[in-house]
């Protein structure tokens, strides 16, 4: 089993890798959103440093949603979905194991790039640290829910907007939390029940997107 997971994790790894456009167009979106900010607001310091937090925050979900139509598009060029459903392997692992994949190649880049690029919005220090704290269990909550979502939208066509009006609504709360937990790191204020709160929806969706997901691939491919 464990091997199952390892390979379909692997496999997946290097196909984002290889098609170098799939994770290249999300990083390009969330650079445009960061660097526009700053020019838009000119010289207002204040304003810029007190939307910092929703502004990242919204530009890696955007980011990350604009990639989530890739999990399965492969799968269905290739036929390859249908030979997971088929497999000995329960599905739910290996969906997982397709998320965590997305989470890597899509989510890593925008983890290490949210702390640079939060310097040009002049975020203080305590405010990055607590921003990669929360865009590092935020950013697996968004690939394991949005996972739901592509797969019940394979094969549609336009299936891009579609995903985005499913996803975007279940992700405010962690975009709400997320800045919120910034915005009060920075400004010396308590942000633990921000990061409590993302760590209890990481762990709610580890536990149920799986399911969900094997539960939508069988559905949309009956």
């Amino acid at each position: 089993m464990l091997n199952a997971l390892v390979l379909v994790f692997m496999r997946d790894l290097k196909l984002y890798i290889r098609r170098s456009g799939e994770w290249a167009t999300p990083l390009l979106f969330f650079v445009m959103i960061i660097t526009l900010f700053p020019m838009a607001l000119g010289s207002d310091l204040a304003s810029l440093v007190k939307l910092a937090p929703a502004i990242i925050w919204v530009a890696v979900l955007l980011s990350l949603v604009m990639s989530l139509d890739s999990v399965f598009r492969s799968d269905i060029q290739e036929g390859s979905l249908e030979q997971f459903v088929l497999s000995p392997y329960p599905l739910s692992m290996l969906m997982f194991a397709k998320s965590m994949a997305h989470c890597v190649a899509m989510g890593l880049p925008l983890l290490l790039l949210a702390p640079l690029f939060s310097l040009t919005l002049h975020l203080d220090a305590m405010g990055i640290i607590v921003l990669w704290i929360t865009l590092s269990l935020g950013i697996p909550a968004i690939s394991l829910v949005g996972s739901i979502a592509a797969a019940l939208t394979i094969g549609l066509q336009r299936g891009g907007l579609l995903l985005a009006i499913i996803t975007l609504p279940l992700m405010m709360p962690l975009v709400i939390f997320g800045a919120s937990g910034v915005r009060a790191a920075s400004l010396g204020l308590s942000f633990y029940s921000e990061i409590l709160f993302l760590a209890a929806f990481l762990l709610l969706a580890l536990v149920l997107s799986p399911v969900a997901v094997a539960a939508a691939v069988r559905v949309s491919l009956d």
